[in-house]
């Protein structure tokens, strides 16, 4: 038996419980796969920028989300050689913005928090649910996966891929994942050790080739995100093994920590072909990849989201033609590559790579001279907000 809804979403992550949620509050019959058989608890995303959040308001799960991770405003530049410390914070948009503060929230926590709004809404989601095929005509799509209870089909007016990365949508439809992957292997940790008792800000980018690292605070129990890069040809089973030499170095104090959890990932910055095939959309890193230096990753998909989900609404109960999704998939790409993409991959060099000391002086003194200028600082923080795309209906 085939079972249909007005809209299929693959991927159970943030953008893709989120997405289903939009559809499902504007009274759209919406259905979630995952290939996974729970929301994956794995080191991620973890930074909400304040951008993003008037958006997790709109979609009723703000509230809860603040309940649960915690708000923060203080950045630390840390330049690991010198000790040297730059230290500014998002107070400056006081008065100038809703919400002039990040969000830390696991982005597991994140999907949880929907999880529950979908299942108060009768969202339906299948779990251990995986694509192994997608066929589409004028009218429908229909997919078939593997289940715990062998093979099931379902059809839909559309489909929206969030599965990550590796996307089986993606593939499925004949989309290419243009760009490139870069050299170093990324690895995320979840730690506990008392960075707050060596002054360190709660969102902290030590700068250093060798031992740069993006530090943050995850919640009040004394677990931190640090996430450092090591030469990706070194075998990825070893990695738990080479942590105690690297974190004798990249820890102040070089003390005793906890590993909680750990997670080596390739990094990419690439970009579908294009993010819509058909009666098929992408979003989230389906639609594209980047190094997640800067958090830009997760920022991209949720910015994909509040635009997707309310045009997609439009188009199903027949308030606009699907040319709005056309301009949702070139919009948003353009937006990924122009804009996203450079970002966090200047925002890389800079943590991880800054080999050139002439380089290096004047991009301290840029970070100088904005503590010293609130209009820098300003304007600094709402370069997140460049990745916002107007509503399209």
């Amino acid at each position: 038996m085939t079972v249909h809804s007005d809209v299929l979403i693959v991927g159970a992550g943030p953008v893709g419980v989120l997405n289903a949620l939009g559809l499902a509050r504007q009274g759209v019959s919406v259905r979630l796969l995952e290939a996974e058989p729970a929301i994956v608890q794995s080191p991620r995303a973890m930074v909400y920028h304040w951008s993003v959040l008037e958006g997790l308001e709109r979609l009723g799960v703000m509230e809860e989300a603040l309940r649960t991770g915690f708000a923060k405003q203080d950045y630390t530049y840390l330049v690991y050689a010198t000790g040297e410390r730059i230290d500014y914070s998002l107070d400056v948009l006081e008065g100038r913005v809703r919400y002039p503060f990040n969000l830390h929230l696991g982005q597991h926590q994140l999907a949880e928090i929907a999880l529950r709004q979908l299942a108060e809404l009768g969202v339906p989601v299948h779990f251990g649910t995986r694509l192994t095929g997608l066929t589409q005509d004028d009218s429908s799509v229909t997919v078939t996966a593997q289940t715990p209870e062998g093979e099931a089909t379902f059809s839909a007016g559309w489909v929206i891929g969030t599965d990550g990365a590796r996307s089986a949508v993606r593939e499925a439809v004949g989309l290419t994942f243009d760009g490139m992957t870069w050299d170093e292997r990324f690895v995320a940790t979840n730690i506990r050790y008392d960075f707050e008792a060596h002054g360190y800000g709660r969102s902290t980018m030590q700068v250093d080739p060798t031992y740069g690292a993006i530090i943050a605070k995850i919640d009040d129990s004394g677990l931190w995100r640090c996430t450092y890069c090591e030469d990706r040809s070194l075998p990825e089973e070893s990695v738990p093994d080479r942590m105690p030499e690297i974190f004798q170095k990249l820890l102040p104090g070089g003390g005793e920590f906890e590993l909680v959890q750990y997670s080596p990932y390739r990094m990419h910055q690439r970009a579908a072909s294009s993010m819509r095939a058909g009666r098929v959309l992408l979003a989230g890193d389906a639609a594209h990849a980047t190094n997640p230096t800067g958090g830009l990753g997760l920022t991209s998909g949720l910015f994909d989201t509040y635009v997707l989900y309310d045009a997609l609404a439009a188009v199903v109960t027949g308030r606009a033609g699907d040319e709005v999704l056309d301009r949702y998939a070139d919009v948003r790409r353009r937006m990924f590559v122009d804009v996203a993409s450079p970002m966090a991959s200047e925002n890389k060099r800079f943590v991880y790579h800054s080999t050139d000391p002439v380089r290096l002086e004047a991009d301290l003194e840029r970070l100088r001279l904005m503590v010293k200028d609130e209009r820098l600082q300003v304007e600094r923080f709402m370069g997140t907000k460049k990745l916002e795309t107007p509503p399209l209906v």
